[in-house]
């Protein structure tokens, strides 16, 4: 390859903030041009004036106007679902063909999950990374679903409420929905649904994630050795997740689920899985914002890589 691609981040909190870091570590393809925000004191912005990043904090305007702009190949945002739907349209008006990849449920491009379907749409010029919570659990949905046919699947994504920004907090609804959809259409189940809880204890708790499926066909160990699998591709650009205990079966009937059907019957599946974070800036109980920007680099990095091959 012979050059890498200047990324900006939009959004200097929580999510923002570990991005860049991580890119300033560990980006083999991909590099920071700037740093974007709309709080001239947000620490976010601080750290990337002393790491030596471009900064502005007057929005994508101000990106827009830093001399970096001409170069930046690459936008993260990491804002609010109703922010990024006016950040794309603000920026694909100056650069038609800028690459957008959206950290918020805003959900314009189509789902990305790498361990999924990270190579389906490395043309796009705007993908979206699901939530958090998405992240952590649609791959144990998908791993059960390549087995079996997966009637109904929920997860419960627990974070700490520390861990948990002002943009996060604004897009609790939208998580929930987006989630909700990519459960279904990644995760291969008829129907999904997603819960989130912020956890206020002291001191904060480690991300934990539950995912229950009912499906028909396919053996325990098959998708027992299929969940195995993907928690092991997981763990390859997000070594702190794992599967907290052996994943538990029950043959059960009768179920009514709401929008699902009444007495159904099949194997249901219950996955408990942890996230510890890197603590590249939040400590490692935020294992939600390491997945999540974890999974935004490593789809940034194979876009960059498809674009130089």
């Amino acid at each position: 390859m012979t050059r890498k691609l200047k990324a900006a981040i939009i959004g200097s909190g929580n999510i923002g903030t570990d991005l860049m870091i991580k890119i300033l570590r560990q980006g083999r393809y991909v590099e920071m041009g700037a740093m974007v925000g709309i709080d001239p004191a947000s620490d976010g912005l601080a750290r990337a004036q002393r790491l030596g990043v471009a900064t502005t904090a007057e929005g994508v305007e101000g990106l827009a106007r830093l001399p970096e702009f001409a170069d930046i190949d690459l936008v993260f945002d990491a804002t609010s679902a109703a922010a990024h739907v006016r950040n794309d349209a603000f920026l694909r008006g100056l650069k038609p063909g800028i690459r957008m990849i959206d950290l918020t449920p805003a959900a314009i491009g189509p789902y990305c999950i790498p361990v999924v379907n990270g190579d389906a749409h490395l043309k796009a010029l705007n993908v979206n990374m699901v939530t958090c919570g998405g992240q952590a659990t649609i791959p144990m949905v998908a791993a059960v679903s390549r087995v079996a046919r997966v009637a109904y699947a929920e997860i419960v994504a627990s974070i700490s409420s520390k861990s948990a920004g002002p943009g996060t907090r604004a897009n609790i609804d939208e998580f929930t929905e987006t989630t909700s959809r990519a459960i279904e259409k990644l995760g291969g189940a008829s129907k999904g649904k997603a819960i989130i809880v912020m956890n206020p204890a002291e001191p904060p708790l480690i991300m934990r994630d539950t995912v229950y499926t009912l499906s028909e066909g396919g053996s325990e160990d098959a998708i027992a050795t299929s969940i195995e699998e993907m928690v092991q591709a997981v763990r390859r650009y997000v070594p702190g997740y794992r599967l907290k205990q052996k994943v538990q079966f029950d043959q059960v009937q009768g179920l009514n689920i709401p929008g699902v059907g009444h007495g159904l019957a099949g194997l249901k599946t219950s996955v408990f899985l942890e996230v510890e974070g890197a603590a590249h800036y939040l400590p490692a109980y935020a294992g939600n914002l390491d997945i999540m920007t974890s999974a935004a680099l490593q789809t940034a990095e194979r876009i960059a890589f498809h674009l130089e091959a």
